[in-house]
């Protein structure tokens, strides 16, 4: 069946587009220059920029620059954008040239085009409501598409926190599951002193729950837009009324609690407060992977490794090499989190590439920041899901370790003196023995006190191990000590 065609024209000539389509020529001329990533803008995207039009229209029409008839079908157009659509119209690259005019022209297009549908009027003509002339009027791409970014990433992060804090909870969860697990402490990747497997588990929640914080704290510096800022955020073409009124349409539409900004020529030229959300999120991409990175080797084995904890086994991990399961969850943790700092890099080099009055690199600043909070938002969910709720402790092999190591003559180092300690240590070592029955063999420690101060509970809290023990000891020294000076 052929496509018949219609002929729009714009300021570089003509342009041909099948007839039924909602973009008009200027979206087409940047399919065509901008095949990049293949991808559209974000869908969350989408809705922010019918948002905006919506408010846009509602602050020109009280503002009396828009009349009663055609704010009634443009709301109509903006709404279906918000409600999702229309979203097979929205069809510009992620990354493109133009600072963004593309995704704010393809808005402009595809809402006065349903609109006049609405209107009972022919699409593509614009005689009736024109993209520039109403969906458009009182705005700039350099106000509508840093908007769009920054109500899309307020958005996006809603979902990122929910799961974090998720995160946090199954973590803190199995703190207390594992809290009476003894293991081996390490530094260095070498024994150092013994710890609760919970207490691990807790600073990995503790470390995410300053992830939280930074994370609301960074993107509420997004709150702030541009609204009304025009071209170079001196507010041309902008009516005073409908810079007023823009940004409250906005917060109502939305729900978000927007303000405008102090200085609208600073929030037009600059995009620092992207930076500032990017790094909060590379932060969290830290902490994420370090944590992958000890459950991986926490997991190691599992005959020659470390094998203190058993994750969830989720598929087969060799095509060669039977019965192998490997650690696949973390590893793409850590892959997510790789790539996080890439985005963050990028974002960072086209922040800092920004020129004059403008910074034309948003695209790719939108691209990858809300592709960071996608992953991060989709690894945390199958981190939670897939490994951390399934993971067992391997009590035995802890315990094995505890014994075979001599990182516990730390705790009893107070009771014997630093001298016999080390001497100890080596002995054992030296003997390749267990460092307990060393220590009973030396006679400089009882059984029960040694079971005192080696007890999960008083070697991982804070101060002596046994204190009690100590001073009983250094009193009957101390009396030991009168009576021989009586005698």
């Amino acid at each position: 069946m052929t496509q018949t065609k219609r002929i729009e024209r714009d300021s570089l000539g003509e342009v041909t587009l099948d007839s039924h389509v909602l973009y008009g020529a200027q979206t087409k001329r940047a399919i065509d220059n901008f095949p990049i990533t293949k991808r559209p803008i974000h869908q969350t995207m989408i809705r922010a920029l019918g948002m905006i039009k919506l408010a846009s229209a509602n602050a020109n029409f009280k503002a009396g620059m828009l009349d009663a008839e055609r704010h009634s079908y443009i709301v109509r157009a903006c709404q279906d954008v918000i409600d999702g659509k229309l979203d097979q119209w929205f069809i510009t690259d992620a990354i493109q040239g133009g600072a963004g005019t593309s995704v704010n022209m393809n808005a402009n297009e595809v809402i006065a085009n349903q609109a006049a549908l609405y209107a009972n009027k022919q699409i593509g003509v614009y005689d009736f409501i024109h993209p520039n002339d109403h969906i458009n009027f009182g705005q700039s791409t350099n106000d509508v598409f840093p908007t769009a970014g920054r109500i899309t990433s307020l958005f996006l992060s809603r979902k990122l926190l929910e799961e974090l804090q998720a995160l946090q909870i199954s973590l803190l969860k199995k703190s207390e599951e594992f809290e009476d697990v003894l293991k081996m402490g390490r530094t260095h990747l070498q024994d150092a002193i013994p710890i609760q497997l919970g207490q691990e588990f807790k600073a990995f929640a503790t470390s995410f729950n300053r992830d939280i914080k930074r994370i609301k704290f960074a993107f509420a510096d997004l709150r702030s837009t541009n609204m009304g800022a025009t071209a170079i955020g001196t507010g041309l073409n902008a009516d005073e009324r409908y810079r007023r009124l823009v940004t409250k349409e906005l917060s109502a539409i939305s729900g978000l609690a927007l303000t405008s900004a102090r200085d609208m020529i600073d929030s037009t030229r600059n995009v620092d407060a992207f930076v500032w959300a990017s790094s909060a999120l590379k932060t969290l991409a830290v902490n994420l992977s370090k944590m992958a990175n000890d459950l991986r080797l926490m997991a190691s084995g599992p005959k020659t490794g470390f094998a203190e904890i058993n994750l969830p086994e989720r598929q087969p991990g060799s095509s060669i090499m039977p019965g192998k399961v490997n650690p696949v969850i973390a590893e793409v943790t850590n892959q997510v989190c790789f790539n996080v700092f890439g985005n963050d890099v990028s974002i960072l080099k086209a922040a800092e590439a920004g020129q004059l009055e403008l910074n034309v690199f948003e695209p790719v600043i939108f691209y990858k920041l809300f592709d960071s909070i996608d992953t991060l938002t989709n690894a945390i969910v199958t981190l939670r899901e897939n490994a951390i709720n399934g993971i067992t402790a391997n009590r035995e092999r802890c315990q094995e370790h505890v014994e075979n190591s001599i990182g516990s003559i730390t705790a009893v180092a107070p009771h014997i003196g630093y001298a016999n300690a080390s001497k100890i240590a080596k002995q054992a070592l030296m003997e390749k023995r267990k460092l307990r029955d060393v220590l009973l063999e030396s006679n400089l420690i009882s059984e029960k006190e040694l079971d005192i101060i080696l007890s999960a509970k008083e070697i991982t809290k804070p101060g002596i191990s046994g204190k009690h023990l100590l001073l009983k000891r250094q009193k009957r020294a101390k009396m030991e000590k009168i009576d021989e000076d009586h005698t």
